[in-house]
């Protein structure tokens, strides 16, 4: 794999098997968000490299062998790519670190994350059944539904997970015979921009995998309009997630969206009736809210606790967020990083003086670290943060604020914890705490979330489906559903004994 960090600003836009650099000549630089300075510089691409991206996809899909590739082939390249991958886990876990902010333990797990997608579709679509037959009620008629590929899909991509959300859009992508142009976050495009490189290595042919590095209202809106590409995934904020779905609307393209969540964590008190009940309860709350500093769209920001271990939880959760070792993610024993960028640090600022406006609590954090050897001043680092005392109507409980803050809110009963775990226009994920099984199948089905987690926090398989209800998005990914968007279905209906047909009664042959 060519050393992507030195790469030159020329050369970050893949269109037709060629690396170029942006028509304008634009580029940009990216930056670590641990020091603020900048490390690679790519180009900044605009609509006319998406026009010669597209077109690379289309003719590759319309002209190139890839959609006609047998599945038992595909399925080989896509395993190809996940050795690839393990063999580059350290360099790319590292590139993931530098580019995200997360740490190197992170990137490395996201690495071995990707790898599992790309096996996952690679063994799902090669033990697919080559059609489903369908009974019409006449041995003269065959009847048959089969899946093939869509066409040229568009891929966008957010910044927290650069190389993972590319998988999960890549791999079925490109399983089911599709060709694509991805778009990455402008802010985070380095591992994509080594994904791409990776899939040539593996023999993938040249145009079926494109990439423009560039902003969204240029790059992300002309995808998501353009004539010629029939699929458009989006993953990131709302706001832009509908932009994504107005600009699709006059084709009438598949469009599928991930977006944001604003995911409850139900502890019932008797999930911490043991030490090891509570010691695990208050563990996985800190995990919910504050892997990758809170940056992640299924992290459980709003601890929904019952009133009766209230005091003794969130104590305990507080002294323990405040250990949390802040610093680059390459030092030692760190164990959050920065956030992602100024802007994203002065957006949580914001929330959190506004919580503290409207009567919350400050528990711990709430504020800028002291800088460090491992937390330099010019780093985006910002204190986990504990606010109690929350209440519904508090900006800061129902907006999406992604970054390391937890909330706190109170139930007494079942239907008082389900109603404000409910209370949300997002519905992405939730989980629920509790040591009765009966409770738990209740309440978890109960729930108005996409994916709902029963003591535990965080685990996703590739098997399982990932999508959202309400405002969290109309896409599924991952599991066969994940197979499924990349597809369309087609009934293929035969008659092999065809007779004259009449429209009209009384008509004539």
């Amino acid at each position: 794999m060519a050393d992507t960090t030195e790469r030159q600003a020329q050369a970050t836009i893949h269109a037709g098997g060629e690396w170029l650099g942006a028509i304008s000549g634009a580029t940009r630089e990216i930056l670590d968000p641990a020091d603020a300075r900048p490390f690679a510089v790519v180009a900044e691409g605009d609509e006319k490299d998406t026009e010669r991206a597209v077109a690379a996809a289309r003719q590759a899909f319309d002209h190139g062998p890839w959609p006609r590739t047998p599945v038992a082939d595909r399925a080989a390249l896509l395993r190809r790519v996940a050795d690839l991958l393990v063999q580059g886990r350290e360099e790319l876990g590292l590139l993931e670190s530098q580019d995200a902010g997360k740490t190197v333990e992170e990137g490395r797990i996201d690495i071995d994350c990707v790898a599992d997608a790309f096996r996952y579709f690679a063994d799902l679509v090669a033990a697919e059944a080559p059609g489903r037959v369908v009974d019409a009620g006449s041995p003269d008629i065959h009847s048959v539904v089969v899946h093939e590929p869509v066409g040229v899909c568009a891929l966008i991509t957010p910044w927290n997970y650069p190389l993972l959300q590319a998988s999960w859009k890549i791999a079925p992508a490109l399983a089911a015979g599709n060709t694509f142009v991805i778009k990455p976050s402008e802010i985070t495009p380095m591992t994509t921009i080594a994904l791409i490189e990776l899939l040539a290595e593996a023999g993938l042919p040249a145009g079926v995998a494109n990439i423009v590095t560039g902003p969204g209202h240029t790059v992300g809106a002309r995808l998501a309009e353009h004539p010629d590409v029939d699929l458009v995934s989006f993953t990131g904020g709302l706001v832009s997630g509908v932009k994504v779905a107005q600009a699709a609307a006059p084709s009438v393209k598949k469009v599928a969206l991930e977006l944001g969540g604003k995911n409850p964590n139900v502890v019932f008190a008797d999930a911490c009736a043991t030490e090891e009940g509570f010691d695990t309860a208050v563990d996985q709350a800190l995990n919910a809210a504050f892997i990758h500093s809170g940056q992640v769209c299924s992290a459980g920001g709003r601890l929904i606790i019952e009133e009766s271990v209230r005091d003794r939880f969130v104590t305990e959760l507080a002294r323990r967020a405040q250990k949390i070792r802040l610093g680059r993610g390459t030092a030692d024993g760190v164990e959050c990083g920065p956030l992602v960028s100024w802007q994203q640090r002065a957006k949580v600022e914001a929330y959190v003086a506004s919580a503290l406006e409207e009567g919350a609590v400050l528990r711990c954090g709430g504020k800028r670290p002291e800088p460090s050897e491992a937390r330099p001043e010019s780093g985006y680092f910002y204190e986990p943060t504990v606010l109690d005392a929350c209440h519904r109507e508090m900006k800061v409980v129902r907006e999406e604020v992604f970054g390391p803050v937890l909330t706190v809110e109170t139930f007494r009963t079942e239907d008082e914890a389900v109603l404000l775990a409910n209370d949300t226009e997002y519905g992405l994920a939730g989980a629920v705490w509790t040591a009765d099984a009966g409770r738990a199948r209740r309440v978890a089905g109960r729930l108005r979330h996409g994916t709902v987690w029963i003591n535990d926090f965080h685990p996703y398989l590739p098997q399982a489906e990932w999508g959202g209800f309400g405002k969290s998005g109309t896409g599924r990914e991952l599991g066969p559903a994940g197979l499924a968007e990349y597809r369309e279905a087609k009934h293929v209906y035969q008659n092999l004994a065809p007779k004259p047909v009449r429209w009209f009664a009384g008509g004539t042959d």
